[in-house]
């Protein structure tokens, strides 16, 4: 008898240490789909239904719910169904949104609320009732066209990777004129480079356009070519990526970047980690450039002097706003604003200006980011967060509050202590949550809050340090902790500093030993609430074995 009372309390145990494996929070990230078409809520369903069979307890999906103001009745329609399959299915939806980082729902509203790098004092001149640019010409590349070469050597540039077995003059195919670069056999090069790279002079803060043509067959990856601007300590000054088709014809890519306060820059095009076949490149140039992408809002004030600085002219009596009522704050490729001068004001043809203007910057792939410290940011969130309590009603939000690349460099936000300010901004975004919904739990991606992750200094464009941000957001906030391989300082940080933690790994690998790894680190940690399958090009094979995991069946 003894023995059976020993044993059942035994089973007891070890039922109560099974039930505290299992985590409460059970989620997938669901990204990559709108709603707008049937086929898009075909495929979310089934990731919710797949998840939900296999002990997920929680959807969390973007798709634009941050910009609902603006959806047609197609949007609304396929948001209704994925409710009703949540709530078929016992899975709680969660929305995602409002990312300052990547700016598109604000900007969907403004386009002007980017953040802005300033142009100081760029020489125009005036002729029939329109303001120029006077660019300065002696900034260019030397053999931009790639003619001038002694076998396999090019001149003009201070290297090109190992020329005669990468880099190589071709007269056979070229863009235009005799020759073009081709590189090829980047394996022959310990870090798969096939580089070329000029340093020129440069204006301090003005603003200037690269444009390159290329060509590439069988080359891989096709995420390895890369145009750079380098400031001489190594800061990237418009950092960019550019998936090119393995094989296709010669095309045109273009790079805007703001010289910032250097003279110099260190401008680079070629392959950064090559595998396989051909890219030639041909016809490089850079030019300095007026206004474009130009932002008008109280933080980015246009700002027309005369040359020698004594008159300072007045917008709308002496010249019309310089605006692009077409704003696209993401391309690069658009043509300078010409400053219209007003007649009756105090600027005359053949008159001499120093202009100052902000404009927008493109990082990587699209992303723009937006101004932490324009009021009008928080207006937008209060009229769709309104939105989104009155459709969905949710007990939990994500804030995509991560990568945030900008800033500092505005009017508006110029000076700010960065980490505070963006402090500041979640604080506010966390009381406009709870302003329509009271008792919201809110969770945050976690890397602009780590010192270990993204929260430091010299960070992509930011002009000044993330450093301390955490502490200025309240501490029953959520660190969604996020990444491939286990981040055990980030995990061991937010534990010391009192911050509860939702885990989101995975990220596309073909096998779950990194999430494997995620849950040996965080056993003994108390704070960790739960995980969430976290894919971003729509990988969700695995995610019936990611549930069974987190459910305790394997």
């Amino acid at each position: 008898m003894k023995a059976r009372l020993v044993l059942a309390c035994i089973f007891c145990f070890l039922l109560k240490i099974h039930a505290a494996e299992i985590y409460p929070e059970r989620w997938v990230w669901i990204f990559g789909w709108g709603l707008n078409k049937d086929s898009d809520v075909t495929d979310i369903s089934h990731v919710i239904e797949t998840g939900a069979k296999h002990g997920l307890n929680g959807a969390v999906l973007a798709a634009g719910i941050d910009t609902m103001s603006l959806k047609t009745p197609e949007y609304f329609r396929g948001l209704d169904a994925i409710k009703q399959i949540c709530e078929s299915n016992h899975v709680e939806l969660i929305p995602a949104g409002f990312s300052i980082g990547y700016g598109s729902c604000f900007l969907a509203h403004n386009p002007n609320l980017a953040e802005g790098l300033p142009v100081e004092d760029a020489p125009f001149v005036v002729r029939d009732g329109v303001g120029r640019l006077v660019p300065d010409e002696t900034v260019r590349l030397k053999n931009g066209g790639f003619e001038d070469f002694n076998g396999n050597n090019l001149k003009g540039f201070n290297f090109h990777d190992q020329p005669g077995e990468i880099s190589f003059a071709d007269r056979e195919i070229k863009h235009s004129g005799t020759a073009s670069l081709r590189l090829e056999h980047f394996t022959a090069n310990p870090y798969g480079h096939g580089r070329v790279m000029q340093e020129i002079k440069v204006h301090p803060h003005r603003c200037y356009r690269v444009t390159i043509w290329v060509k590439t067959e069988g080359f891989q990856p096709t995420g390895a070519f890369r145009l750079l601007a380098l400031a001489p300590h190594d800061r990237d000054l418009a950092p960019r990526e550019y998936n090119l088709p393995s094989t296709t014809d010669w095309r045109q890519l273009t790079m805007m970047f703001n010289s910032m306060t250097n003279a110099k820059v260190l401008l680079y095009a070629g392959v950064w980690d090559g595998k396989a076949g051909k890219i030639w490149l041909d016809d490089w140039r850079v030019e300095e450039i007026g206004p474009v992408n130009v932002l008008h809002r109280p933080g980015t004030p246009v700002t027309v002097r005369s040359e020698d600085g004594a008159t300072t002219y007045a917008e709308g009596k002496d010249y019309a706003p310089l605006m692009d009522p077409h704003l696209q704050p993401w391309r690069e490729d658009g043509d300078a604003l010409p400053l219209k001068i007003i007649p009756s004001g105090r600027i005359h043809n053949g008159d001499r200006l120093r202009v100052s203007w902000y404009h927008s910057q493109n990082i990587n792939d699209g992303q723009v980011t937006v101004c932490m410290a324009e009021p009008e940011v928080y207006e937008i969130m209060g009229q769709e967060m309104k939105v989104v309590a009155d459709r969905l009603h949710p007990k939990k939000f994500l804030l995509g509050m991560d990568e945030v690349r900008m800033g500092g460099t505005c009017r508006a936000c110029a000076g700010r202590n960065m980490g505070e300010l963006l402090g500041e901004c979640v604080t506010k975004q966390m009381q406009i949550i709870r302003k329509y919904l009271p008792d919201e739990k809110i969770y945050v991606w976690s890397d602009m809050f780590d010192p270990n992750h993204n929260a430091h200094g010299n960070y992509y464009l930011v002009n000044g340090d993330f450093t301390g941000s955490w502490e200025h957001v309240p501490k029953d906030l959520v660190m969604a902790v996020w990444g491939g391989a286990p981040r055990e300082k980030s995990l061991q940080f937010f534990e010391q500093q009192g911050f509860p933690v939702l885990v989101a790994c995975y990220y596309d690998a073909d096998n779950l030993n990194d999430v494997k790894g995620w849950l040996q680190i965080v056993r003994p940690m108390s704070n960790v609430q739960g995980f969430m399958y976290t894919p971003w090009t729509r990988k969700y094979g695995l995610l019936p074995a990611f549930g069974d995991l987190l459910s305790g069946q394997r």
